[in-house]
């Protein structure tokens, strides 16, 4: 057997996509790429076995975007992730891959972003579509999606896919495209539902085992701190002001996004710049250089921006976003601890990104520890701490004698001894940086989610009650052939909303029930009514009585279900139970 090609001008890929990995600093083919671009190239089926982060993106980016027919503006490669964190970061890959295809259009789709910016990019006609399978296929049920042309299918990382409760999702989307499509299915595990779709799909596929062999440098200590998306930015204000550094570099997922969090730290007193894609080469290069001098502390940064990027003050990463696989995770940690030095990784992970920080440690084989909340205490001290070492390095320099005098004065004339008026010139010293640290209740204990979730029954049963929660109706049923698993699925993709906060959902047959907490934003729930279920929209609505499974199953007091009394209206009479007359109204 003739052993791959290592060097992607070798891999008979089209000559802007050479172009553009070479310009992003890949000098050479990892395994799975050398592996899968030559059958993906001619055609053929692929099943991938390989763990996150050995580069299978690349791997069926490149010889796809190399049979992209660029005049024709319509979907020809679609692409299944798990999650929309990994959506979008694949997309972007393909943007960047795909920089010198003049026209190319990508275009990502998941939950909790708007409609109408979605429904916006799909008229633009973008060649390539990768998105969550509930919100690729709410767009299928919309009719504002069409797959008829599709060449290609990919599932990303589909034991995952199908561990969340996609497995209908995925089979009904690939039942909308062709026949004859291309199909490249990549999974770190073999279960049998993999198996299953992969003998039923998948014709004479090439099977590619790769063998993650990812490591980290042990000169670089690895935390994670577990952060509520909300907190993100007041964690990481706190992170700055308590740990010791020299330069830091603070990984975000999006260009904009870059540019919004250098703003907000440099209002806060900090001295940092932003470094993206869509700065020149000149700009960019300006950046770096100013980090290397130190002139500049900190640079928030995205992945294609800082590859390849090698500054020795770097002593600090952060990984503000978390990224959505090993591999990037272990590009941007080595930005630090270069030629032998100490080096530390803060990882930021919601409670929502708990698998995908677990994938990073399956990965890398190397657990991460986890780091407390820097508390206000501790960011009181240290401001503190700053401004003992300024006084300090101030007196030692400046000529003091005029103040002394001042101060004599202000003592007589203010009627003041040493210590109030020291601690007003303190007070007023620290007005534009205050030295006392405000508490935040959103960064206190955060926790993982709870383990065990409430249990969510279709029929009867019990249930761990939620405090604080309204009964919402859902105007699809079990005639509409929805489960509970589908409207929870529609709830969390398209809120956010983690599943403990989430109470019972009943299905009945033309409506269901569930209960969401009671302070759901407005704007949310206009959003959840136009959100598809199946073939219907949920036309979500705050239900104005109780549920009734609940109201015709109140328990008395020896345990027994006891039936509720209906309402009596004009309408209707009650009848006399046998045996017994009717009372005289008269």
């Amino acid at each position: 057997m003739t052993k791959p090609a290592q060097v992607f001008g070798e891999l008979d890929l089209a000559a802007p996509l050479v172009k553009a990995v070479t310009e992003l600093g890949y000098e050479s083919a990892l395994p799975i790429q050398a592996a899968c671009i030559p059958p993906l190239l001619e055609g053929k089926d692929v099943l991938g076995l390989a763990q996150t982060g050995t580069g299978k993106t690349a791997a069926f980016a490149l010889p796809l975007l190399s049979r992209i027919d660029l005049a024709n503006n319509s979907p020809q490669v679609l692409v299944l992730t798990p999650t929309r964190e990994l959506a979008i970061q694949v997309a972007e890959a393909f943007q960047a891959y795909g920089r010198y295809l003049r026209g190319f259009q990508v275009c990502p789709i998941y939950g909790g972003q708007r409609y109408s910016f979605q429904f916006s990019q799909l008229r633009r006609g973008p060649h390539v579509i990768v998105g969550t399978p509930g919100r690729i296929q709410d767009h299928i049920n919309r009719r504002t999606l069409d797959l008829s042309g599709v060449s290609c299918l990919v599932l990303d990382e589909a034991d995952e896919m199908l561990r969340m409760g996609f497995v209908e999702e995925v089979e009904a989307i690939m039942a909308e495209t062709p026949d004859d499509r291309q199909v490249a299915l990549f999974s770190a595990t073999m279960p049998p539902q993999i198996k299953r779709i992969s003998k039923k799909y998948l014709k004479k596929p090439t099977e590619i085992r790769i063998e993650g062999k990812t490591s980290t440098a042990d000169n670089i200590e690895q935390v994670y701190l577990v952060v509520p998306n909300a907190a993100k930015f007041e964690a990481l204000v706190r992170v700055l002001e308590t740990e010791s550094y020299d330069g830091i570099l603070i990984f975000s997922r999006t260009r904009l996004s870059t540019t919004e969090l250098a703003g907000k730290l440099a209002a806060r007193g900090f001295n940092v710049a932003p470094l993206n894609g869509e700065m020149t080469q000149a700009t960019r290069e300006r950046t770096i250089k100013r980090l290397k001098s130190g002139s500049v502390d900190i640079v928030v940064a995205t992945d294609v921006a800082a590859r390849g990027l090698d500054v020795d003050r770097i002593s600090l990463v952060i990984n503000f976003d978390i990224p959505g696989d090993s591999e990037a995770y272990i590009h941007r940690i080595g930005r630090t601890g270069r030629v032998g030095r100490y080096g530390k990784a803060i990882l930021f992970a919601s409670p929502r990104e708990r698998h995908l920080l677990k994938s990073i440690e399956r990965a890398t084989r190397q657990p991460l520890s986890r780091m407390e909340m820097p508390s206000h205490d501790s960011v009181t001290r240290k401001r503190i701490e700053k401004f003992r070492e300024s006084l300090t390095a101030h007196m030692e320099k400046e000529s003091m004698e005029f103040f002394q005098d001042l101060s004599f004065e202000l003592m007589e004339e203010m009627e003041l001894d040493i210590l109030q008026l020291a601690a007003g010139a303190l007070c007023l010293a620290q007005k534009e940086r205050p030295l006392q640290a405000v508490d935040s209740r959103a960064l206190s204990n955060p926790r993982w989610d709870d383990p065990k979730p409430p249990r969510r029954e279709q029929g009867q049963g019990k249930h761990r009650p939620l405090k604080n929660t309204a009964l919402y109706r859902i105007e699809v049923g079990s005639e509409d052939g929805v489960e509970v698993r589908n409207i929870l699925g529609a709830v969390t993709n398209e809120t956010g909303l983690r599943s403990r906060f989430i109470g019972q959902i009943r299905i009945y047959p033309k409506y269901s029930t569930i209960e969401l907490p009671d302070d759901l934003p407005r704007n949310m729930i206009e959003h959840l009514k136009k959100v598809y279920v199946g073939q219907k929209q949920m036309k979500i609505s705050r239900s104005r009585g109780n549920d009734p499974y609940r109201a015709d199953h109140k328990k008395s007091r020896d345990g027994k279900p006891k039936k509720v009394k209906s309402r009596k209206t004009k309408s209707s009479k009650r009848k006399p139970r046998p045996g017994k007359k009717p009372k005289d109204s008269s």
